[in-house]
This record gives structure tokens, C-alpha cells and sequence, in this order.
């Protein structure tokens, strides 16, 4: 029939992670905790291969460990005896539970489960807290597991009473060096934050002589309990929605003034993040080391501007990583000729357009929900002069024989994925240089003699 959607046949090449995977990120930024999922050992084994392949250091996460006969009798047994044998091996301050699609498939009551836990144990005082997430990756991507966690250790130990100085940033899932840098940037104006996750050194350490069976680091649960009484929330997603963004729960239920900005990627959009830092620091303007930061950026803009102008890029990744690219791509005189994500958030394109407003001649073709067999037969006919996103796109830049800078998650062809900048005018400066020097080098290497000399 004409007008009716096309019948969905397969995902060839996903171009997103399962949601657990989020989920265990999101708990790993949390100090003392320990990420379990409850479903087979098999979805914890790939889990950390993928997630050890990024960041380069040893991740640990427990699984119930489910087998045949639990598809059909239930988890329960082995959530409970999985538990167990995790507070007695880590003692960890905290248990973050993610459910996987065996296990929402067969409709294991989790909540039961631990109420019956709790009742069992012979002291249950000295349990560490337990925080549970719906994480089945049939119903969405490893960003909707990242944000639920998120959402979910807000919701669970969250709590009211006077007014505190902290402010809450959900900065979403963004580089160790990033939330370093995050840091930084709130001690410079003043204030007090709480970073939620925060895995800049659970999951990018120093060398240590003995294994951690815990690594230190990571917001802590006092932190997490304050962020409820604090001044303000602070979340990072133009492409969020209320039920996954644990700042609408802080003002909903706790009445915390709200902000919820892009990715502060380029110069309008760190504009608008340092804005809200100036208001709640009460300063009068940004500190000085931040406008030397700005103007160089633009400085540097000017200078590179001859190299870029009308170049052609595909971005991809996770939905507001790509806003945030298509954000500063624009700025720059790069065209955005497709963005892509398998996100199905419904807010991409609205997204998009907002951050590109007054900087393209036209949108750019937006596709959600989409995987990287599609983008590649688009991308194909759209002549690109470069490719963002992660590792998995390499194949096309390949084929296409053109650049592929790469930034997100996951990087496994590349050392120092964790340590890449993507945020403030510091990211985008680094950003920046590396895209065009891509592109030099490009043509450099396309010449019949080649040059040395800008």
C-alpha cells in the first residue's frame, strides 16, 4: 500500500550498544560500586571485553550467571546466591542491577526478588545499598541504560533536607578526560559540584603495584544523597526525555532549578553552559581564563577557515554527541551532509535544527534508529570530504577513502579513547586542529608531488 512505512527487515552492523552495557557504565562512575547484571554470563563476558577494549584498564561486572533451566523456572535462586557471593568477595558500597533482555523476557519480578533478599539475610543493616535499572536492549540502546542507571541511583537515594552548595551535572556518557575537565571548570567558577557518573579514574587509573578488585573513585553516595537539597541541575542532552533524565526527577521531586543545555561542543554551545555557570557563581562575567580559551578557538578558526569551508562530513554515534558535532561542524564551515544515530529518542532532527540555526544553508538529512549498512549506502551517494564517530565506521572511511576522526565510544582501533577532549573551548580547539590536519594531510597525500608548507 502506498504511504505505509517500510516492513523492517534486519539491523546489519548496529549502530548503537546494548543497553545493559550503558547501565554498567553509568554504575562503574559510582565510588564502591559494583555493576551486576542479572542474565546470562555470557552478556557480562562481552560486556567487558567491549568496555576493556575502549578504555585500556580491567573492568569487573557480576552476573546471576542464568542457565537453561532459569529461562523456565525463573532467576530469582541465582540473583540472590549471586549477590551473596559479590558482598562477600568486593564489599562494595553499593550494587547496581541491570536486568537484561532473558531475564525481561521471562518476567523475573527483581523487585521480589530483593525484598525476599533483604528479608533472608541475617543483618540485612549491612547490605550495601542496591540500585535497580530495566535495562532489555530490545526496547532501546546503551545510552537509554546509561541514562536509567543514572536516573534510577537518583531516584533510589536521592533525598530532601536544607539546601546545600552542590550542583548536579549528568554529564552523560562523555570521555575520563571530559569529566576532568568538567571539574576544572566548575572549581574555576566557584562551585560545588557533584559529576553523575563520574568514572574519570574508575575507568582510567594509574599504573598500581596490586590489583583493585574495586578501583578508587567515583561520586560517592553521600554526594548522590546531597544532590537533592542542592542548588541547581545541570543535565547535558538536547535529545533527553523526562523519564530518562534523572534532572526533571530532581525538579519534580525535589523542585531543583533545572538546565538542560547540549553538549557543550563549539562555541555556542559552551556559550550557554558557561552562562548558567556565571549565574549560579554570581560572578560577572566568565573568568579570564576562559575568554583567553575563546578567543584563541576563534582565532584559530580564522586561520583554518580556507582548509574547511565547504567540506563535506557523515557524523554518527550517540544522539547528542552528533548534535554536539553537527553544533561545531557548522561553526567552522563544515557541512553536516548526514547525521545518524541508533538512537530513536524522536528529538534528532528538532535537535539538529536548533544547533545549526543561522549557520547552514539547509538541514542536514537526519536518520534515527538507523545502522551503518544504511549509512553507508547513503553516505555513498553524498560525496563526504570526512567521517566522525567511533571505531565502527572505519570500514566506510575505508571504502569511501576519506578520513575518519574519530571520538565517542567505543574506539578500538586507536589508543587513548578515554583520553580524548571532546568539551569546553579547550575540546573543540583540539577538535579542531585534528580535523584539519585530516584534511591537509588528505590533500597532502592526494598530490602527485605532495607539499611541506602551509
Amino acid at each position: 500500500m502506498t504511504g505505509m512505512p517500510p516492513k523492517y527487515v534486519s539491523t546489519t552492523n548496529a549502530c548503537k550498544l546494548c543497553a545493559p552495557l550503558g547501565a554498567s557504565l553509568a554504575f562503574k562512575g559510582v565510588e564502591g560500586a559494583v555493576p551486576f547484571l542479572h542474565g546470562s554470563q555470557g552478556c557480562a563476558t562481552y560486556m567487558r571485553r567491549y568496555i576493556i577494549s575502549h578504555f585500556n584498564e580491567p573492568i569487573d561486572i557480576a552476573s546471576s550467571a542464568l542457565g537453561e533451566k532459569n529461562a523456565i523456572f525463573g532467576g530469582g535462586p541465582n540473583l540472590k546466591l549471586g549477590l551473596t557471593n559479590v558482598i562477600k568477595k568486593y564489599h562494595p558500597t553499593l550494587i547496581g542491577i541491570a536486568t537484561t533482555c532473558l531475564t525481561e523476557t521471562i518476567g523475573d519480578d527483581v523487585g521480589r526478588f530483593l525484598h525476599e533478599y533483604a528479608r533472608e539475610v541475617n543483618d540485612p543493616s549491612l547490605l550495601p545499598a542496591i540500585v535497580r535499572v530495566s535495562t532489555p536492549s530490545y526496547s532501546g540502546t546503551h545510552m537509554d541504560g546509561f541514562h536509567g542507571a543514572v536516573t534510577a541511583l537518583i531516584d533510589t537515594l536521592a533525598e530532601a533536607g536544607p539546601q546545600n552548595d552542590t550542583v548536579t551535572v549528568l554529564p552523560g556518557l562523555v570521555s575520563p578526560a571530559d569529566l576532568r575537565h568538567l571539574r576544572e571548570i566548575m572549581a574555576d567558577f566557584g562551585l560545588n559540584p557533584v559529576l553523575l557518573p563520574d568514572y574519570s579514574d574508575t575507568l582510567d587509573g594509574p599504573a598500581l603495584s596490586s590489583y583493585q578488585n574495586i578501583p578508587a573513585g567515583g561520586t560517592t553516595i553521600a554526594e548522590i544523597k546531597k544532590s537533592g537539597a542542592g542548588r541547581a541541575a545541570i543535565a547535558f542532552g538536547r535529545t533527553l526525555v523526562d523519564y530518562a533524565d534523572g534532572s526533571a526527577l530532581l525538579h519534580k521531586r525535589f523542585g531543583l532549578p533545572r538546565h538542560c543545555l547540549g553538549l557543550p561542543m563549539g562555541i555556542r554551545e559552551t556559550d550557554a553552559f558557561l552562562d548558567v555557570l556565571t549565574a549560579l557563581s554570581g560572578c560577572d562575567a566568565m573568568p579570564a581564563k576562559y575568554s583567553a580559551e575563546r578567543g584563541r578557538l576563534i582565532d584559530a578558526m580564522v586561520d583554518g577557515h580556507k582548509y574547511l569551508s565547504g567540506k563535506r562530513a557523515v557524523l554518527y554515534g550517540e544522539e547528542d554527541l552528533v548534535v554536539g558535532l553537527a553544533a561545531f561542524l557548522s561553526e567552522i564551515g563544515v557541512v553536516p551532509v548526514l547525521c545518524a544515530s541508533g538512537g530513536k529518542s524522536g528529538h534528532l532532527t528538532e535537535a539538529i535544527k536548533a544547533v545549526t540555526d543561522g549557520l547552514l544553508l539547509e538541514t542536514p538529512a537526519v536518520r534515527e534508529g538507523t545502522d551503518f549498512f544504511e549509512i553507508a549506502e547513503e553516505a555513498t551517494g553524498l560525496a563526504p570530504d570526512l567521517i566522525i564517530g567511533h571505531s565502527k565506521g572505519y570500514p566506510l572511511a575505508r571504502k569511501l577513502g576519506i578520513p575518519l576522526i574519530r571520538l565517542g565510544f567505543p574506539i578500538h582501533d586507536r589508543m587513548g579513547g578515554q583520553r580524548i577532549l571532546h568539551l569546553g573551548y579547550r575540546g573543540a580547539q583540539r577538535l579542531f586542529d585534528e580535523i584539519v590536519n585530516a584534511i591537509i594531510d588528505q590533500k597532502q597525500s592526494a598530490s602527485p608531488v605532495g607539499y611541506s608548507y602551509m
